[in-house]
């Protein structure tokens, strides 16, 4: 397994009172994860991005982002024991997306083994088979996917980053719910494919009509399993956002997304976390790149409720 070393966390205020994240996450490695609640993973790699690519830059920007937030919530106080694992390294030069999905694989197998929460910092949407298949081994797992897309396409030549979930049913996946999916986004055919699962679709305006509804319809078909993974595309939001390989109109709102993750982190059955499809190169005055660094701030603020 190949890890590069974390970056320096610093907080970027002169202010004593200010408690930033930069001033709370510390540099890990893997002996060290277990004292941490939760760790970070960056995975630099697009390699498998079916539109306009840009995500390998996502790691680096979000964390640069997300030390300069403040780590105060006022319903769920300070985050705080959070490790960074570092960077998986060599990716970009694998031969093929399988190769690459194989490497991170086996980091993710690593970090899940760790006893600290894994936040998986991508990267493009093909990593999320690897980040999670590890964990069909260890029971029963469902997954809630914030996406404007299924990912369920069927996998022609090499993976890419539209066949994530049809990957993972294929190797057991018990259930998907897809939250912000967007009418005229996917085909009939991956609509239907994902009814046959047994997963379901929320859709991005019934979230904007009721988010908690939302999230309780998205929760319901994943009673039975015993965990949780939350991925979260941020092309899930508006196209208002165009840090993404997709952005479309119509999606989430931040406020939206960061309540739904909050809420979702504090279920004992979470086991990961990733934030996928981030392209600071195709942002627009940073706006996607904070919002995916607040999406991260959230879930946290959650899980350590």
């Amino acid at each position: 397994m190949n890890l590069t070393p974390a970056p320096e966390w610093t907080g970027t205020s002169a202010d004593p009172n200010d408690d930033q994240f930069g001033d709370q996450v510390e540099e890990a490695v893997l002996e060290t994860a277990s004292d941490y609640d939760a760790v970070l993973v960056g995975e630099p790699y697009d390699g498998a991005v079916i539109g306009r690519k840009g995500a390998a830059e996502g790691p680096d920007e979000i964390r640069e982002s997300l030390a300069g937030l403040k780590t105060h919530h006022f319903d769920e106080g300070p985050v705080t024991s959070v490790g960074d694992l570092g960077n998986v390294a060599g990716a970009a030069d694998a031969d093929s997306v399988s190769d690459a999905q194989s490497m991170f694989q086996e980091v993710a197998e690593r970090v899940h083994d760790l006893g600290a929460l894994p936040v998986f910092v991508g990267g493009d949407n093909s990593l999320s088979y690897a980040n999670a298949s590890p964990l069909l081994e260890r029971g029963t797992l469902g997954v809630v996917s914030f996406d404007a897309h299924l990912d369920c396409r069927e996998v022609r030549g090499d993976p890419s980053s539209g066949t994530p979930y049809r990957q993972l049913f294929e190797a057991g996946l018990d259930s998907l719910a897809v939250v912000g999916a967007r009418d005229f986004e996917t085909s009939t055919a991956y609509a239907d494919y994902l009814d046959e699962q047994g997963g379901t679709v929320v859709t991005a305006e019934s979230v904007g009509r009721d988010p908690d509804g939302a999230l309780a319809d998205a929760t319901a078909v994943l009673d039975d399993v015993d965990q949780l993974y939350v991925s979260v595309d941020i092309d899930v939001l508006d196209a208002a956002y165009p840090g993404s390989s997709a952005p479309t109109p119509g999606g989430l709102q931040p406020r939206e997304l960061f309540r739904l993750v909050r809420h979702l982190a504090g279920d004992d059955r979470v086991v990961g976390f990733e934030i996928v499809e981030t392209a600071p190169p195709l942002d627009s005055n940073g706006r996607t790149v904070a919002a995916a660094a607040r999406t991260i701030a959230h879930f946290l603020a959650g899980y350590s409720e």
